[in-house]
């Protein structure tokens, strides 16, 4: 072991001096590299804090200086001023999300015309090719996550679903809705959009509002943490998981509990985490070495449906890793 540890030290060191070499011919050293990450989700929602995680753990490996930038609520106008700003810092890299294309084209296009490398994360893989930016990472097709749900619950008997849109105009939780609804429509079933603030009392009263008034539905699913938590202590306090199913996209210590404690159906996991840590990590390479990944890399959709699947991922999920 110790021998392995002296020719994985030795490789870095050769590597950091293969560095310095190049770096006369236009490339850097890790430590001279600035990438911004300027996404949609603040760092507080439990989602997005995990994407940090990743920005600031592939930060700490590599050395490089990175920025994790957003808006304090989801605002599609203010994240693409903030992508304007990074711009003009001239990084080495931007990372950014695109939940509204066309709030945020023109901005993400400034970077694409000052010859900044862009990776998307999370949201618009297709609207992001239609302007140019060469790699996305996150799931694959929020649509055809949602499909692959829709149809889940249709096998389980389930065909009158409310789905829970916490950002409602965000491409990525508007292509989910759909999803789920198209996959349940294959048998006959069908799911409706409630919108909802980032305000755990306005999700449990609009929620609680629509279920009060549409008795025959059979499951509340949640786009994302910041519906899925709320519901969770909302169907604990009405005991409602007796009546109801409860499921949801994106995953966090609240979500995992409850599933492994047999509560929830289940969570779809995008492992965010990866999100954030493997753009930083590409952006770092095609700095200080030329490269560049020829493929979207795909992160989710990942369930996890068993209280066994849940209890494993359960302890990452409060280290702030899954």
């Amino acid at each position: 072991m110790k021998s392995m540890i002296k020719t994985v030290v030795a490789a870095l060191a050769v590597l950091g001096c293969m560095v310095a070499s190049v770096s006369a011919e236009g490339l850097k050293a890790a430590k001279d590299v600035k990438i911004s990450v300027v996404v949609h989700g603040a760092a507080s929602d439990a989602y997005w804090s995990v994407v940090k995680r990743g920005v600031d753990d592939a930060a700490a490996l590599t050395g490089a200086t990175v920025q994790y930038i957003a808006p304090q609520v989801f605002d599609s106008v203010e994240q693409a001023r903030l992508i304007e700003a990074a711009v003009a810092t001239k990084p080495d890299g931007i990372v950014v999300s695109i939940p509204d294309i066309d709030a945020l084209k023109g901005a993400i296009k400034s970077a694409l015309d000052a010859g900044i490398p862009v990776i998307n994360v999370d949201s618009g893989e297709k609207q992001g090719e239609s302007i140019g930016v060469p790699l996305y990472v996150g799931t694959t097709s929020e649509y055809q996550a949602g499909i692959r749900a829709g149809e889940r619950l249709a096998k389980d008997g389930i065909l009158k679903v409310v789905c829970v849109n916490h950002e409602v105009g965000n491409i990525s939780l508007d292509e989910r809705c759909q999803g789920i609804n198209d996959g349940l429509a294959k048998s006959g079933g069908s799911s409706e959009v409630v919108a909802v603030a980032q305000d755990p009392a306005d999700v449990t009263r609009r929620v609680q509002a629509y279920l009060s008034a549409h008795t025959d539905v059979q499951a509340v699913f949640a786009t994302g943490t910041a519906s899925a938590n709320p519901l969770i202590k909302h169907f604990k306090d009405q005991e409602l998981f007796s009546k109801l199913k409860l499921y949801t996209y994106d995953l966090g210590p609240e979500i995992l509990e409850s599933v492994a404690a047999g509560q929830m159906g289940f969570g779809i996991d995008g492992q965010q985490y990866l999100m954030g840590y493997l753009p930083v990590l590409a952006l770092v390479e095609n700095a200080t070495h030329g490269f560049w990944i020829q493929n979207n890399i795909y992160t989710g959709p990942l369930f996890i449906d068993t209280p066994e699947k849940a209890k494993g991922v359960l302890a990452l999920s409060k280290q702030g890793i899954r």
